[in-house]
């Protein structure tokens, strides 16, 4: 059964959302500088896009963010949280999961409007919409094990099946960040525009959308993401599971230490 999503729902602190006819646009909002990710975002990109699906007013979907960035990734008081408590990962090992299921599950078509940097789990997530337009200033990558970390909450996952294996596995091994310019010219992301015409943009493929029949739109999408889901159903275990792993490990912690500090990180292989 669908029913009217409460676009004020107080359940939501790092999303504001707004209509327009049958758009529906759900933008993150944060205190952080750069979105970045904290346990409450964390937990809220867990279940808004299963709620956003049972939306019965909306046929169409956008994702962005407000402020500078779009979603830079892990907060970092978060990460020495999970570096102080390992139980604190292992705890939304299910969320992760979820945030990647249920993208893949939505019916509904996603445009990701990116006005600024993803990140990790950021970018994740804008990679798992249905078509991607970003601001040509924007940059995105995953840096996961520029901290430690396996690329283990989809990035795995999703690089390789838009860029090919060999160019996915350079950029998540080595945490590069890609100009929006970049990240198009490989098939990345469908557009990078001047900020000046991304709403424009946006428009015109909302307008592509609407102007087919809903259903047949819908289903094809869904038809499309059938062997994401089943990809992610083989992988995401795995991924969080040995992600989870690289939290507990020395490195790990100098890692964000160093990052936090600006410094070249004294790895010593643990």
């Amino acid at each position: 059964m669908t029913t009217p999503f409460d676009i004020t729902k107080e359940t939501y602190t790092r999303f504001e959302f707004a209509r327009d006819g049958k758009i529906l646009t759900a933008s993150i909002v944060s205190d952080h500088p750069v979105n970045g990710v904290d346990a409450a975002m964390h937990e809220e990109f867990g279940r808004v896009f299963s709620e956003l699906q049972r939306d019965s007013e909306s046929d169409i979907i956008i994702l962005t963010a407000k402020g500078r960035a779009f979603c830079a990734g892990g907060d970092f008081d978060w990460f020495d949280e999970q570096i102080a408590n390992p139980a604190k990962f292992r705890d939304i090992a299910w969320e992760a999961k979820r945030i990647v299921s249920s993208i893949l599950e939505m019916e509904k078509p996603i445009i990701c409007r990116l006005n600024g940097a993803a990140g990790g789990l950021g970018a994740t997530i804008a990679l798992l919409c249905d078509i991607i337009i970003a601001d040509e200033k924007a940059l995105i990558g995953d840096p996961h094990v520029k901290v430690g970390l396996v690329a283990g909450d989809g990035g795995a996952l999703i690089w390789p099946q838009l860029i090919g294996y060999a160019k996915a596995k350079e950029l998540l091994m080595t945490g590069d960040m890609l100009k929006a310019s970049e990240a198009k010219e490989l098939g990345l992301i469908n557009y990078a525009v001047p900020t000046e015409e991304l709403d424009a943009k946006v428009a015109e493929l909302v307008g592509k959308l609407q102007g087919n029949p809903r259903w047949a739109v819908r289903w094809t999408k869904t038809v499309v993401n059938i062997p994401l889901r089943a990809l992610a159903a083989q992988m995401m275990d795995a991924a969080i599971g040995w992600e989870s792993v690289s939290n507990i490990h020395d490195d790990r912690k100098e890692a964000v230490a160093a990052f936090r500090e600006k410094r070249k990180p004294n790895l010593t292989g643990e």
